[in-house]
């Protein structure tokens, strides 16, 4: 028995996809190349000028505001001798490449190129950046490498309209607090975990006070599920929600590693962000954004549950799955499915496995 289109009928993924090279080496050409991937919150790229960068599935690539209030992104390649040109994120009026000093506009068309003009059939115009879909979408930025993508918001149908209900300030938010997390097992465990709420009775203590376990729901959609539920309604042992604004936990999963999330309190939104460092390495970002960036103590305190405590109990989980994924005494595990959609179940995990194995079968290795 494998995996099974019926979540109530299926097991796993095998561990073989969490431990063996090969795997890791599939999903950066077939997953993290062929997908959006989250940049950053929209006040980042706001104005004229403004860019930042990153690495997509190992290539550089660049974001900027340009002039004309367009945005555009590009492989962070100078298309002389290929040295990066960009780094880290700020402002600038012109791209320059720091080994010739090649100077392109904020369009990625080349506007200078010392000692050229004595080079024959030497055309400026005719050099450009080479460009790389960008969009923004529910008050972020996002990226693809793939330049037959579907836009997001056709692929993710639904999931714009979810955003704007449960978190229309989203957009007006501002950036208050980045975590960094080194987590030693593969991504796609980290994922896993993140999909189902079957552990939290066990896991999480606190947060089964937090929110109201039996009204959670995980609905699943074509690239990303749902999972909602009542949420701060009474006294709990995770954090003060008194005056609380938020009353409800309305929280996605964007595939492939893309975790939006709104938790009881004041306004705000925080994003966590799974990017695989190798087959058993994951490194993770929790990036917080509320109305102001003066924080209260309620807001520290509720940041603090996430970080020092609900965070460290996820992490522990899924680093002792990926050292018994390494032992001869697992293979796969059934998948545990209530019917009715609930949190404590794993459908939202088959689903996540299922896209997973779409991507195997496109690289002819399911």
């Amino acid at each position: 028995m494998g995996f099974d289109p019926d979540p109530t009928r299926s097991m796993s993924l095998h561990a073989d996809a969490y431990v063996e090279p090969r795997w890791h080496e599939i999903e950066q050409r077939e997953v993290f190349a062929r997908s959006w991937q989250w940049v950053g919150h929209v006040e980042s790229l706001r104005d004229p000028g403004s860019y930042v960068t990153l690495d997509i599935a190992g290539m550089p690539v660049a974001l900027v505001r340009g002039h004309d209030g367009e945005l555009r992104a590009f492989y962070n390649v100078c298309q002389h001798r290929a040295h990066e040109l960009l780094s880290g994120s700020g402002r600038t009026d012109s791209i320059v490449c720091g080994y010739h000093g090649w100077t392109y506009e904020l369009t990625g068309r080349l506007s200078r190129a010392r000692r050229t003009a004595d080079v024959a059939g030497f055309d400026p115009s005719s050099i450009c950046l080479s460009e790389v879909r960008a969009e923004e979408f529910g008050g972020f930025v996002y990226v693809n490498l793939n330049p037959a993508a579907a836009p997001l918001a056709e692929q993710s149908e639904g999931l714009g309209a979810e955003i704007a209900r449960w978190a229309p300030d989203v957009a007006d938010l501002t950036h208050v607090r980045r975590f960094h997390y080194d987590i030693a097992s593969n991504w796609k465990n980290v994922i896993d975990n993140f999909l189902e709420c079957y552990h939290c009775h066990v896991a999480h203590p606190d947060f089964v006070t937090l929110v109201e376990m039996d009204t959670y729901r995980v609905t699943t959609h074509g690239i990303y599920s749902s999972h909602m539920a009542r949420a701060g309604y009474s006294a709990n042992s995770a954090y003060d929600i008194s005056g609380s604004a938020v009353k409800d936990l309305a929280v996605w999963w964007l595939w492939p590693n893309t975790c939006l999330m709104r938790y009881p309190g004041r306004g705000n939104f925080s994003v966590m962000q799974m990017v695989p460092a190798g087959p058993e390495r994951t490194l993770e970002t929790i990036d917080f954004y509320l109305e102001t960036d003066e924080l209260t103590e309620a807001d520290e305190e509720s940041i603090r549950y996430i970080d020092e405590v609900l965070q460290p109990e996820d992490i522990a989980i899924v680093e002792s799955v990926q050292r018994g994924m390494r032992t001869p005494a697992f293979t796969q595990g059934r998948i545990v499915c209530d019917p009715d959609g609930s949190g404590l179940s794993e459908h939202g995990v088959h689903h996540f496995h299922g896209l997973l194995l779409d991507a195997y079968r496109r690289a002819g290795a399911a």
